[in-house]
């Protein structure tokens, strides 16, 4: 997993969230493109070959999100190594606390790295979503 800046990697970045989310999942382009992305951290998975095949992002607030792994690459480690990049990047930047949406099929996979629902389910870009909560001050505890 690579941290990388938004200017270096846009390409990247947006090709494998395009593919995910817009092709796949039919978001539209609107909402995908949020403005946030030139501000936020992100880190890129790349296959053997080079190719970009995952990503996600960390906002300044600590909320995480745009976690997109191409489909052939799902259930092979990727979204957890992710994961984890986007947790040691909100801790390197001080974050007590990280939150995301979820979609709902995904819940199982964001619990088995420490997060838990809040609150009930509502839609977002016409898709299924819980808010879901991280205490990374709690890890430091134990």
């Amino acid at each position: 997993m690579l941290p990388v800046e938004w200017g270096a990697a846009r390409e990247l970045l947006r090709a494998v969230r395009r593919r995910v989310f817009v092709e796949e999942q039919h978001v539209p382009e609107a909402l995908e493109w949020d403005g946030e992305d030139a501000t936020s951290g992100h880190v890129l998975a790349i296959s053997s070959e080079g190719h970009p095949i995952g990503t996600g992002r960390l906002l300044g607030d600590g909320h995480i999100g745009r976690m997109a792994v191409l489909s052939e690459w799902r259930r092979h480690g990727v979204g957890s190594a992710l994961m984890r990049s986007l947790l040691r990047l909100a801790a390197e930047n001080g974050h007590k606390v990280v939150r995301l949406n979820a979609q709902t099929h995904a819940v199982g996979f964001y619990r088995k790295h420490g997060f838990e629902v809040e609150g009930g389910e509502f839609m977002e870009a016409g898709i299924p979503h819980v808010a879901m909560v991280r205490d990374l001050a709690a890890d430091e505890n134990r």
